[in-house]
């Protein structure tokens, strides 16, 4: 099969697409044929070494956690998943950037009709990583939460759980995303100079939480705005985290099949909109992390093998 590999930390340019050994599935595993899988911001932190001291790659390292695909094989006592299934879920095992992968069964949920594949391929660390912010920060009816990088692939999801919560909600983005954050309900304020302000006059009094999914001195800001560390979250800025005593719950604190399972049936319903903003075919990996890396995309990025 196919596989994405690197064989040593570096940019786009150690991104390989090889021919490797097809996994067998062990007990408890299923095989899965990839038809969609999300790629991530840690991902380049990985690839380029920059999370080495947390997360350090063995050479040569695979790639990806997200999946959608269906099943082919089975290994000996799996349990409520069979040959083919629609399946969406996740690997720890840095695996799903390939046509094939070795998935445990308990870290499968079905895949709802109707749900398109490169949505289901791209549910688990965005999804899993919103849903942990919201938690985190205790929204209740009638609060004012600030989220930045408001339409990116974190973001964008995490803004439409807040208002599920019944909070008010402003997403700090460019100007180019700010209609599609008023035309779900949250207040649009572009990012940048003089930002503080801005979001004091939308919010209209204080604001009482703060998700931080981009990093780079938003930390400080939630601080300025006068939002309790207990009540910010971060995805990106851990030593600012550490020294105002902010919360840092992401992907790791809703890590389970159960909680992609309920993504996957709101965004089945349309109550949960998972932007797309590209999908490429497998060979084209750079193609798709030197997108990614710009750092302005609209939603998710996803990978198709199949």
């Amino acid at each position: 099969m196919k596989a994405v590999r690197f064989h040593e930390y570096g940019g786009i340019d150690v991104l390989r697409v090889e021919e490797v050994a097809r996994p067998v599935p062990g007990p408890g595993q299923v095989l899965v044929e990839v038809r969609a899988a999300g790629i991530q911001p840690g991902e380049t932190m990985i690839r380029q070494g920059a999370r080495h001291g947390r997360w350090p790659a063995t050479f040569p390292s695979g790639q990806g956690s997200d999946l959608a695909g269906v099943v082919v094989e089975a290994g000996p006592e799996v349990r409520g998943v069979a040959v083919g299934d629609e399946v969406l879920g996740f690997t720890h095992e840095r695996a799903s950037h390939a046509e094939f992968v070795v998935v445990d069964d308990v870290r499968l949920t079905p895949r709802p009709k109707g749900l398109p594949w490169e949505v289901a391929g791209s549910l688990y660390v965005a999804g899993t990583t919103a849903y942990a912010t919201v938690f985190a920060i205790d929204l209740e009816p009638g609060d004012t939460v600030v989220v930045s990088g408001a339409a990116g692939g974190v973001g964008s999801l995490a803004v439409q759980l807040a208002r599920r919560r019944g909070a008010t909600v402003i997403g700090l983005a460019s100007e180019r995303n700010h209609a599609w954050l008023a035309g779900h309900g949250v207040i649009p304020v572009e990012y940048g100079a003089g930002v503080a302000e801005r979001i004091r006059q939308a919010a209209g009094g204080k604001v009482d939480a703060f998700i931080d999914t981009f990093g780079e001195g938003y930390v400080d800001l939630a601080i300025e705005l006068g939002v309790r560390p207990g009540r910010i979250d971060t995805i990106r800025d851990w030593a600012a985290a550490a020294r105002v005593g902010a919360r840092t719950d992401g992907e790791g604190a809703a890590a389970c099949a159960v909680v992609v399972g309920e993504l996957a049936r709101l965004a089945a319903r349309g109550q949960l909109e998972v932007p797309i903003a590209r999908t490429y075919p497998l060979e084209r990996v750079r193609d798709a992390f030197r997108e990614l890396e710009r750092r302005h995309t609209h939603g998710k990025i996803v990978l198709c093998p199949q």
